[in-house]
């Protein structure tokens, strides 16, 4: 051991003797001290160092010559040591086997043959060996027995490369009937994957999941596709692969486009298939994908488009306007949604420009164009409106209720503000323009009363669809006045949905009911029911249980009522749907989200039941039972 003090290198030997070496004030180091002690010098170790560097060549040279054969010679030896111990082996096991044992082995192997004799294997190899001399078909089937299959745990040789492996319950068969090692079996495995052909892939979740998706779009489809929709689906998978429409139909090309952008592949490349320079129409739902030049494409390839419909046209500038201005496009119907990068001096120069061509204007989802004032420039430069929809434009107000005013040939009329409004500017509304329309949406309008609902009632006398939503000040009792002796035809779409009190302290809703209850209910259903096909009353949750009972007993019939939402009425059971199918014998779907009491119901055939809550069913369910007026009972048996 050396350890180092001050001045002195300290070495302690195995017998424990201890020298100290003085260093300190020389100019070498501790190290070189002790080596010149001990008569160690770096020369010695250098040589000593070659010395056993020249040895281990030259004896290496020496065996080299001599390796391979003593290799080859191990290797034999070997083989021969391996062969030994197998015919010992085999040896011992003959010496073993006893007389009995020996039977029992014979008795299995006779078995196994005899069963071989009957397979189809063993016949068909009898049938090609016709011709060959008696007791050969004992050989095959004594061929077979020596082919079949070990069990696992046994040895067996490799039919391709016959190596020795361990058979395994999960050991490949050859293609001459032998097993393979697991090398041979991956690799023709492999072989057999590469030459096999696609599978078709099983139906999966996700068709189900679209059928339900379509049923709750609306979509409700009775028996197989047509062959013109398997088609157009065909088309729609394959899209990258097509260059061309043709002269596809209109109604086609608006079918394509819908499945194409609920699937968001509408590209620029695509867009190109949609357009053709005899079209008056073009619709993209959505054009998410879309820049300002595939815009500006659309006008050049299609200059007289009559009608245009763009979903999610983020990219929709002024520069689209402009183009559309210079080339002077007579568009008559414009829809556009999320069209926010168009300044308001930009629409307003439009309207003043080619506002006289528009019959109708559908915008959506303006959170930052289209002010008060641009709506004043539409009153003065549209004067040929019939048709306008304003939904989710978040700068309109009052001032834009007062300008509409104005439109006094307007048909149709859809409205949904985002700023409340006050009551009198509606009012003032539907009596300049309510006379002549046959279509009036209002939702979201909060603070509209029952003289909204009156006015509604004395001026408006051509309404064929009403949409009065999401209001808490309108009473039942102005309901019940609107549908009593309105001089109106009935309606064919009427929804209501949550119009109701939303203080949720109170179940039942004040003493004078708010929003549509029973008696609003009822009269709906004696002013409409002949004619209504669409019927929306979600979340009205003060119509009683024996208000629907009433009216769909089974005997009033409403032989047009193809739709209804139910939707968040918790008092409707079993009974009462049942009472439906009764009184609708054109249903075709009913959604009932949120109605906890409607169990074991047994849907007619053709009839689509959304919504209802059961956790060991689909949410839709498809009716199949046949019969409907005249059934005993639509409950089943407890």
């Amino acid at each position: 051991m050396l350890k180092i003090s001050s001045g002195y290198l300290q070495c302690t030997g195995l017998g424990g003797v201890q020298r100290q070496i003085a260093f300190a004030g020389r100019g070498q180091s501790a190290l070189t001290d002790f080596l010149a002690s001990n008569n160690i010098s770096a020369v010695q170790i250098r040589d000593e160092y070659e010395r056993r560097r020249r040895t281990a060549h030259q004896q290496e040279a020496q065996n080299a010559p001599s390796t391979a054969p003593l290799e080859e010679e191990e290797q034999e030896k070997e083989e021969e040591e391996e062969e030994e111990e197998e015919e010992e082996e085999e040896e011992q096991e003959e010496r073993v086997e006893t007389a009995e044992q020996k039977k029992r082995r014979k008795r299995k192997e006779e078995a196994a043959v005899a069963k071989i004799k009957q397979s189809k294997a063993y016949q068909k190899r009898k049938a090609q060996n016709e011709d060959e001399p008696d007791g050969y078909d004992d050989q095959i089937a004594w061929d077979m027995y020596a082919k079949s299959k070990p069990l696992p745990g046994q040895l067996e040789n490799c039919e391709l490369c016959e190596k020795r492996f361990t058979v395994t319950a999960y050991s490949k068969t050859g293609p001459d009937g032998g097993l393979l090692c697991a090398k041979c079996s991956k690799a023709q495995e492999a072989e057999r994957k590469k030459d096999a052909k696609p599978k078709k892939q099983a139906a999966s979740r996700d068709k189900r999941r679209k059928t339900q998706s379509n049923l709750l779009d609306g979509i409700v489809r009775n028996g197989s596709k047509t062959l013109q929709e398997l088609c157009v689906e065909q088309v729609a998978d394959n899209i990258n692969d097509v260059e061309e429409f043709g002269d596809l139909p209109q109604a086609l090309l608006d079918r394509l486009s819908q499945i194409l952008s609920k699937r968001r592949v509408i590209t620029s490349r695509t867009l190109d298939l949609f357009l053709r320079s005899d079209l008056d129409s073009i619709s993209v739902y959505d054009c998410g994908k879309l820049e300002v030049s595939d815009y500006m494409k659309i006008f050049s390839i299609v200059p007289r488009v009559e009608r245009l419909n763009l979903g999610n046209a983020g990219q929709f500038k002024d520069e689209v306007l402009d183009y559309m201005l210079e080339r002077n496009v007579p568009i008559q119907h414009l829809q556009l949604q999320a069209a926010n990068l168009v300044t308001d001096a930009k629409w307003r120069e439009y309207f003043a420009k080619a506002g006289h061509r528009l019959e109708s204007l559908k915008l959506s989802w303006l959170d930052y164009s289209m002010d008060d004032e641009s709506i004043s420039h539409l009153a003065n430069g549209c004067p040929k409106l019939k048709r306008l929809k304003l939904k989710k434009c978040f700068r309109l107000g009052d001032a834009s209720l007062e300008a509409l005013s104005q439109l006094k040939h307007l048909e149709y009329l859809s409205l949904r503000f985002v700023k409340p409004t006050k009551m009198e500017t509606l009012r003032n509304l539907i009596h300049s323009v309510g006379k002549d329309l046959r279509t009036l949406s209002l939702e979201n309008f909060e603070n509209a009363d029952d003289e909204v609902l009156a006015e509604i009632h004395s001026t408006c006398v051509s309404l064929s669809k009403l949409r009065f939503c999401e209001n808490d000040y309108c009473t039942d009792r102005a309901f019940c006045a609107l549908f009593t002796e309105w001089h109106n035809p009935p309606l064919s779409y009427v929804g209501l949905s949550s119009n109701r009190d939303v203080d949720y302290t109170r179940p039942d809703g004040p003493e004078d009911p708010i929003g549509l209850a029973c008696d609003g209910f009822r009269a709906l259903m004696a002013h409409s029911g002949s004619k209504l096909e669409h019927l929306d009353i979600s979340s009205c949750r003060h119509i009683t249980k024996g208000a629907f009972q009433e009216v769909f007993d089974g005997v009033k019939q409403y032989p047009l009522l193809k739709e209804i939402n139910i939707s968040f009425l918790t008092k409707i059971d079993t009974v009462t749907v049942a009472g439906m199918f009764r009184s609708c014998p054109a249903m075709a779907k009913v959604t009932a989200f949120g109605c906890f009491n409607v169990t074991d119901i047994m849907v007619p055939s053709g009839v689509a039941l959304i919504g209802v809550p059961n956790a060991l069913e689909p949410i839709v369910q498809e009716g199949d039972h046949m019969g409907l007026i005249g059934m005993p009972d639509l409950i089943s048996a407890p």
